[in-house]
């Protein structure tokens, strides 16, 4: 049977170390009372509840998956699942990085970020319930009307009422341009929307009261593509004069998705037969008001895999240091037993330590991005939020196609770490596999958002956030560059960022006679740009180890081990991915498509 251990000293390590949050949070008005002793207590909680009640639910929850009645059209979460969010939402975590208008807590979403992780790392089916639902909190608190807030934000940040958002049907995904979903105006200023929507994550279940869904429809009169979409609230229950729910409205599950993984989640078919639903945000604008709810998701699926690669590390560093088999190459390490522990095999260790990196990497990465949305949301200075705004939109494709494929790798190798008992079910491994699948294809895939960082982040303005980002880790380099005990660090973080400079400028170039060239370059452009930013981190935390080890802390030993390892056995990747970004279109476009 897997475990899981909460890894609390490193989130102290990253929150109060590397990025000294307290500091940070006391320029923050909302936040300037919050000290360390508190973080550090919340995020003990959130690993008990993690570990204690969500994690034993994980294998059983894959196991049972959802059910379907299609008589009631009611779905049930597998045992366990409701029991564990009332606990969820008796102790208040729902409420924990929202408003104290709505009912919130008002903690940073630094914070809340590092309560996703554990989650995840323990159930990451169950905590898509919640996980959306912040979604939906934050698309309309930024778009609803103010009847809209009143109704809705309470029970949300109470967790009373779980939220969805419907935008995928069965013709397109990715285009939303092709939507068909109808919503017809209605005397009373509402809508009645028909249509059908697919791989609707949380779209039915018997967790909570309600289940407010985020629809993205047309209007009569609304324009073809993209420009035509608008978004609408369409509860499942409409809510009645004291706001509780009452009548039921017209949508509806169809069916359950039999997919690879996630099988605790609820992915329904959803049906709306003239639901009853009220406009969000300006008509034909709704995908700026869903964009609210989707970039939330994006750093909240990076954070699923970086669970995930957590939890897998874990198992499969517990089993290599029990697991007998062979002997070591330089001779017997437990003589006094019939084999050694696998951990003494090289190649053990180099899958090990690729898992532990992508995590350690991953949890300093995505701290940063969680604080920099706090800066952007909370600072004083309209200049300092505009920055942070920058930073968040240039680092959020990366936060989301960057930890979701280092997943898919870590996972991999720790599963392979158990050789064959890894491809059996009761180690735990193969599921951790299949769940870290779907991050790398839903909230956009890495593609789209390779895409999205190359051509819209980077080219678009023609380099500008990618260069103002560069500065912070040029500045590192140079306060550091004299000091010898760093260089192994420092020296290839400089050549990288020359190199995604120069590499920026090239595609930029060759777009500009074939926009091909975009599309050809960009998923491995995004995967150098995640080692530049990793490589960044690892470098800071290299030098805070090196100034701490002698303490006798083996933590900074062992932090400074992995970050040597990544920048020697991981960081090399780029030269690969550089001389693919720069082969071009044509070895993609130049067959013919009959000879596919």
């Amino acid at each position: 049977m897997p475990g899981y251990t909460p890894p609390l000293r490193d989130m102290r390590f990253v929150l109060h170390e590397l990025l000294q949050v307290s500091e940070e949070l006391a320029r923050l008005p909302p936040h300037a009372g919050l000290d360390a002793d508190t973080i550090n207590q919340v995020l003990d909680e959130g690993g008990k509840f993690a570990s204690g009640v969500l994690f034993p639910l994980n294998q059983s929850g894959d196991r049972d998956g959802c059910q379907f009645d299609p008589t009631t059209r009611s779905v049930t979460a597998p045992h366990g699942f409701c029991d564990a969010y009332r606990q969820f939402v008796d102790a208040g975590w729902p409420s924990l990085a929202c408003d104290p208008e709505f009912g919130g807590q008002g903690l940073p979403v630094v914070l809340n970020n590092a309560l996703y992780e554990m989650l995840n790392a323990a159930n990451q089916a169950w905590t898509m319930y919640p996980g959306l639902s912040h979604g939906a909190y934050e698309c309309l608190r930024a778009h609803g009307t103010p009847a809209q807030k009143t109704l809705y934000l309470p029970k949300l940040v109470s967790g009373e009422w779980t939220g969805t958002m419907c935008l995928t049907e069965p013709h397109c995904g990715t285009d939303l341009g092709l939507l068909k979903t109808r919503a017809l105006p209605q005397p009373d200023g509402s809508y009645r929307l028909s249509g059908g929507k697919i791989f609707i994550s949380a779209g039915e279940h018997d967790l909570s009261a309600n289940i407010v869904h985020l629809v993205l429809a047309r209007l009569p009169d609304a324009p073809a593509g993209t420009r035509g979409i608008s978004l609408f609230v369409v509860p499942k229950f409409l809510p009645g004069p004291d706001g509780e729910p009452g009548a039921r409205n017209a949508i509806h599950c169809g069916a359950l998705e039999d997919k690879m993984g996630i099988h605790g989640n609820a992915t329904c078919q959803m049906h709306l037969d003239d639901a009853s639903g009220w406009l969000v945000g300006e008509p034909d604008r709704g995908l700026n008001a869903m964009f609210v709810m989707m970039n939330a998701a994006r750093l909240g699926v990076g954070m699923q895999s970086l669970g995930l690669t957590e939890v897998a590390y874990q198992n499969a560093a517990a089993y290599a240091r029990e697991r007998l088999q062979g002997r070591s190459l330089t001779g017997p390490k437990a003589a006094d037993r019939p084999a050694d522990p696998i951990l003494v095999h090289p190649d053990v260790r180099r899958m090990l330590l690729t898992a532990r990196a992508y995590a350690e990497g991953g949890r300093a990465f995505s701290s940063y991005v969680a604080l920099m949305l706090d800066r952007e949301q909370h600072h004083p200075d309209l200049a300092v939020r505009q920055e942070a705004a920058d930073e968040v939109a240039l680092l959020t494709p990366i936060a989301k196609a960057f930890l979701t494929d280092n997943a898919w790798i870590a996972c991999s190798e720790a599963l392979q770490v158990f050789g064959g008992h890894g491809y059996i079910a009761e180690w735990g491994m193969e599921q951790y596999l299949r769940d870290a699948r779907i991050n790398m294809i839903y909230e956009g895939t890495n593609t789209i958002q390779s895409l999205d960082l190359l051509a819209r982040k980077v080219l678009a303005d023609n380099g500008a956030k990618l260069r103002k980002f560069g500065g912070k880790i040029r500045a590192f380099i140079e306060e550091h560059s004299a000091d010898p005990r760093l260089s192994g660090f420092v020296t290839p973080l400089a050549e990288l960022g020359d190199k995604l400079g120069k590499l920026s400028l090239e595609i930029g170039m060759k777009a500009m006679q074939d926009r091909d060239e975009v599309g050809a370059a960009a998923v491995p452009y995004l995967r150098v740009a995640g080692h530049w930013v990793f490589a960044y981190f690892f470098a800071r935390m290299a030098q805070i180890a090196i100034e701490r080890e002698s303490g006798g802390d083996d933590f900074y030993k062992a932090k400074l081990a992995v970050a040597q390892f990544y920048f020697e056995r991981l960081l090399p990747e780029t030269a690969m991915l550089i001389r693919q970004a720069r082969s071009g279109a044509g070895n993609l476009m130049a067959m013919d498509a009959a000879l596919f």
